[in-house]
């Protein structure tokens, strides 16, 4: 796992193999960060992560100059790296929440630029997910949510949605309230 672009460009991230997670792939992660950067300017943005895993996604964010990126994760060995590694790489910007993610988003107040979600592919939460960060207002009025899920599911008649990218079995779901 790699850092693609931004300040840190091409960092390697060498995650404990022990750790519950299944990371973005590097073609999907820049293909998400190629729309993400032709609609918004970073430095402006605030980011929540959710389901942050080992960082990969933060570090994108925080590396292209992110105004602030809150990751959210349950379980301490992944908050820990993260923590570990944002002080390595100088992320001042970034803030880990260890936290079961629907009970840390259904009690959050702020809002956001852009939501990314990449819950395990067993979970059956991913219409809950969404209902709570639109119920919650957590997304800016020109704000994206984004959520990672399996290609067996389709998400294309939750509200807001706006597009599905495929890459592989892992499809980008993509919601805005415009």
């Amino acid at each position: 796992m790699r850092i693609i672009s931004g300040s840190k460009k091409g960092h390697r991230i060498h995650a404990p193999k022990n750790l519950p997670t299944r990371p973005t792939t590097d073609r999907s992660k820049e293909s998400l960060f190629n729309i993400i950067e032709n609609r918004y300017n970073l430095e402006n943005c605030s980011v929540l992560d959710l389901y942050a895993g080992t960082g990969n996604i933060t570090y994108e964010f925080a590396s292209r100059g992110a105004k602030s990126v809150e990751c959210v994760d349950r379980f301490k060995g992944c908050s820990d790296f993260i923590i570990s590694e944002c002080k390595k790489l100088g992320f001042e910007q970034v803030k880990v929440v260890r936290a079961d993610v629907l009970k840390h988003i259904s009690r959050l107040s702020a809002k956001f630029d852009l939501i990314f979600a990449d819950p395990p592919f067993a979970t059956k939460d991913y219409v809950t997910i969404h209902e709570l960060v639109f119920a919650n207002n957590l997304l800016d009025k020109d704000g994206l949510f984004v959520m990672e899920h399996h290609s067996v599911h389709d998400f294309s008649k939750l509200a807001h949605f706006t597009e599905a990218r495929h890459y592989g079995q892992n499809v980008m779901s993509f919601y805005e309230l415009g």
